[in-house]
């Protein structure tokens, strides 16, 4: 059964960094590529972010040059690094399998406010 936790939201001001992790189970990590999306209050599921098993990172327009995502295979992790952070990156995010993320953990909330 696929397991993923999701860890390291929490409260920030504007123009301030967190790091998001994610620990996966259940399936091999290694070869499965793995996603951030979010959720803002009112709105739909949105995708941020990728990472291919090669590693290479791909990004929705809106984060790109301030999010970076990663991955630890000998860890089964992911993180998604956020720096320079706006009031609209405030949601909950979720890591998935997918894209859709239709597999996601519980979400971690991230609240960007001064």
């Amino acid at each position: 059964e696929v397991h993923l936790v999701e860890s390291g939201g929490g409260l920030v001001q504007p123009g301030g960094s967190l790091r998001l992790s994610c620990e996966a189970s259940g399936f091999t990590f290694s070869l499965v590529d793995l996603h951030w999306l979010r959720q803002a209050p009112g709105k739909d599921l949105e995708w941020v972010s990728r990472i291919d098993i090669e590693g290479r990172p791909y990004y929705t327009d809106s984060v790109k040059g301030r999010f970076t995502i990663s991955r630890d295979n000998a860890r089964s992790t992911i993180y998604l690094q956020m720096n320079s952070l706006t009031t609209d990156d405030t949601a909950v995010y979720y890591c998935s399998t997918n894209g859709l993320g239709t597999v996601r953990g519980q979400g971690t909330q991230v609240t960007v406010s001064s």
